[in-house]
């Protein structure tokens, strides 16, 4: 059966295309890829962040990291929040300011992350489980697109 993720779809890996046999040979870390990816997206438990908000928030850490297709993708199912994709939009019509503004931090920024950042969020009334839901999910994009990017490597030395 040929596997069919969203990572492999953006690194252009084609199920009968020449690196196909390699992916197959790894087919458990993208069917836990694409897992990884339904949970932190379209969580059960979606608890203050809507699915229509993170696919926006993925969408706009796409957008910052490069990614237009994997970001239009994304956004495509942002509905609401779909201003939240573009990254020029700060969140504060939406009173996510605090929270766009980590999001942003913590996908081109990491290193500079800062306990203030954390304590900033929590002054904006985010609870600390929430916290962790977002970094959840900026860790899954920053994860999802080097993956996308070591893929499309591959395909190059396929080609």
């Amino acid at each position: 059966m040929a596997l069919d993720t969203n990572a492999l779809r953006h690194a252009g890996i084609a199920p009968d295309g020449g690196s196909a046999a390699a992916v197959e040979g790894r087919a458990a870390i993208f069917e836990m890829t694409q897992a990884a990816e339904d949970a932190v997206l379209r969580p059960k438990d979606e608890g203050p962040w809507s699915h229509e908000l993170r696919v926006a928030l993925a969408a706009r850490i796409a957008t910052l990291n490069g990614e237009a297709d994997l970001a239009a993708q994304y956004a495509d199912g942002a509905c609401a929040f779909a201003d939240l994709a573009d990254p020029q939009n700060d969140g504060a019509a939406q009173g996510l300011a605090e929270v766009v503004a980590f999001m942003d931090k913590v996908a081109i920024d990491t290193r500079n992350v800062v306990a203030a950042d954390i304590s900033g969020l929590q002054a904006a009334g985010v609870a600390d489980a929430d916290i962790v839901r977002l970094a959840e999910l900026n860790a899954f994009l920053a994860y999802q697109i080097r993956v996308i990017a070591g893929l499309r490597l591959m395909k190059g030395a396929f080609a």
